[in-house]
């Protein structure tokens, strides 16, 4: 070796400065049912991000299978150590497996690419269409908007359902929940609210997130499928936590479902999300914390369980000017057992809400859908959510229902009734039927306000019962057909004017000389 050569390496030697790096790592001491408890990370904090260090070859009879990285969640900081949850299979963890730390806090991806995308409770992918390439990540915890950065909620979200736009109105930023037994059409509500917002202008549309929550996954695909094929999947999210994830994946999904909405309400833009459903979520956690060995509370839950669910509704709001003004408008679901109302969860869930719709088996059963109960249903933020078409006719329309609800069960002993008796059944009974709508056939505003003006004005009273809403479907047909410009005026205008109520007047006169045989 010649002295150049040697000059240069020892030239090599003295600028060589060794670059250290130090880790946080710990050792996995126990594992059991998604639970791991972690000796070492004295210096985790709540909500990391852990990464289990596995040998990247695992043999699996004579063949090799190369796994991804396999993450976990810290929940729980103790005196000893730290017990935490395994985002992914956790039959790849084993005692004394090394974690290290990654410093992160949970986030998932969120941005324009997720539109019409479904995705697991990390934000990941599920539909085969491949990675998303510039996503935006956002904390998955994250403290929700003071009092000062919001403001009160004005501006209608059209469900396309009468029942609830004309009495039971709901607001962009506002929290409504949707309760009621099973099979009563919960989530059929939530999902024609979504489908409705087609008849949205683009630029108002909201953007819409649908999280399944312990769901059979056969239900979210028919649910992807539905919305795919009315058009509705380009503007939605659809978060996926079946029935066969882990607890752990079924308590975040709601979490990383609000975190993708605030990327867009941070942005300006309205968003609404539904969460399918939160009983799911609450039994997951119940789960979840008591193998982390909480100790539990009422029926077994644990004492943060109306913290878990209010920090989550609370991230639902509309922002100020100052803030962009943007929204997210929650529509949490709540099933109850038997009707019971008075439980724990539902009455948590209820406290924090801004309004309930409850959902009846027996309206169900006799064939009015959606089976609302009007009389105790109620929305708090009430008409300041409403155009002032809507206004215009549903004024009365809770107080006749309710009336005719007294006198429904008062009528079944009465032998003969007077005539303003009398009068006032047939009436509600027509409109019992004028409220009825098809699964995933929701109505225009424009269309909603000219159907209940003519039930105002008596003129289905001259109807048959049963014949209501095919005279309705014929009536909404005509209206389209030869006085679409009234009808584009009070959608474009959201008044009902007194040339428009003299236009949807002179229609229905020529709708009845028309069709003489659907009146008696």
């Amino acid at each position: 070796m010649d002295a150049s050569t040697v000059e240069k390496i020892v030239r090599e030697i003295e600028k060589f400065a060794p670059a250290t790096e130090s880790e946080h790592v710990g050792r996995v001491t126990a594992v059991g049912d998604g639970v791991v408890a972690i000796d070492g990370l004295s210096k985790a904090v709540m909500s990391e991000i852990i990464l289990f260090e596995e040998t990247k070859g695992k043999k699996l009879g004579d063949a090799m299978k190369a796994e991804g990285e396999l993450f976990g969640l810290i929940l729980n900081l103790e005196e000893d150590g730290v017990r935490a949850t395994i985002l992914g299979d956790t039959a790849r963890v084993s005692e004394g497996m090394t974690v290290k730390s990654s410093g992160r806090i949970l986030s998932v991806p969120s941005g324009e690419e997720l539109l019409g995308r479904v995705v697991n409770a990390l934000g990941e992918p599920i539909d085969g269409k491949g990675p998303f390439k510039k996503p935006t990540m956002m904390p998955v915890e994250r403290q929700a908007y003071g009092v000062i950065d919001r403001k009160s909620v004005t501006v209608p979200l059209q469900t396309g359902i009468k029942a609830i736009d004309a009495m039971i109105p709901i607001g962009r930023g506002q929290r409504e929940l949707i309760i009621g037994d099973r099979g009563t059409g919960k989530t059929t509500v939530a999902i024609d609210a979504i489908i409705n917002q087609k008849n949205e202008p683009k630029e108002k549309r909201p953007i819409c997130i649908y999280v399944a929550i312990g769901q059979k996954e056969s239900k979210t695909a028919r649910i992807t499928e539905q919305l795919r094929r009315e058009g509705a999947l380009d503007y939605t999210i659809i978060v996926d936590a079946p029935a066969s994830a882990p607890a752990a994946l079924q308590y975040l999904a709601p979490f990383s479902g609000v975190a993708i909405g605030e990327y867009f309400m941070d942005a300006g833009r309205d968003v609404l999300i539904v969460y399918d459903d939160l009983s799911k979520q609450a039994t997951a956690y119940r789960q979840l914390s008591l193998l982390l060995r909480r100790p539990p509370g009422r029926e077994a839950y644990p004492g943060d369980i109306f913290y878990l669910h209010s920090r989550l509704l609370e991230r639902a709001a509309r922002l100020s000017d100052e803030k962009g003004g943007g929204s997210i408008t929650a529509l949490p679901i709540i099933e109850t057992q038997e009707g019971d109302v008075s439980g724990y969860i539902p009455t948590n869930v209820i406290s924090i809400t801004d309004g309930q719709m409850f959902l009846i088996t027996d309206l169900f059963n006799k064939g009015i859908r959606p089976a609302i109960d009007v009389g105790i249903s109620v929305s708090r933020v009430g008409s300041a959510a409403q155009t002032k078409a809507m206004k215009a006719v549903a004024g009365g329309l809770k107080l006749e229902l309710a009336q005719f609800r007294e006198l429904e069960a008062f009528m079944q002993f009465a032998q003969d009734l007077d005539k303003a008796t009398a009068d006032r059944i047939a009436s509600g009974q027509r409109m019992v039927e004028l409220l009825k709508q098809k699964n995933g056939q929701p109505i225009p505003l424009e269309k909603q306000v000219a159907s209940l003006y003519a039930g105002n004005s008596k003129f289905f009273l001259d109807v048959a019962a049963n014949k209501v809403t095919a005279v309705e479907a014929q009536l909404l047909e005509f209206l389209d057909a030869q006085y679409s410009k009234t009808l584009g005026e009070i959608k474009k205008s959201g008044q009902l004017s007194d040339e428009s109520k003299k236009e949807l007047g002179k229609a229905m006169e020529e709708f009845r000389l028309a069709h003489k045989e659907s009146f008696a």
